[in-house]
């Protein structure tokens, strides 16, 4: 694992513990239901992944992008798949999300440099 994603999981991970343990309970609900939304349903998490993916690049959330790109590579998903995914996330939302489709493409090498 690159040092630039270890330094995001462990930047993550240490936030989102930090929130959660301020104990708002509006946060921690949001928290719950962000976390089993993506869990196994009519929908494979493949594919809730894939659509994440998409909805993260629309809205342009790098942070957010990485963290599906990440999921989706665990999953299974392939390169293929993944650019058609990031083709529909273009095509929602324009050419202001190519910086974006950079960034992830980039994030995708380096994750299969990796391994």
């Amino acid at each position: 694992m690159s040092d630039r994603l270890r330094e995001f999981r462990t930047f993550r991970e240490r936030m989102n513990e930090r929130i959660l343990e301020a104990g708002n309970l509006e946060i921690k609900r949001f928290f719950a239901l962000d976390s089993r939304v993506y869990d196994e349903g009519a929908l494979p998490t493949r594919t809730k992944e894939l659509l994440g993916l998409v909805a993260s690049t629309v809205l342009r959330c790098d942070d957010c992008i990485t963290y599906h790109v990440v999921r989706c590579k665990e999953e299974g998903v392939t390169d293929d798949e993944i650019f058609e995914t990031l083709s529909v996330a273009l095509v929602v939302g324009g050419s202001i999300t190519i910086p974006h489709l950079r960034r992830a493409v980039a994030l995708l090498d380096e994750l299969d440099a990796d391994g």
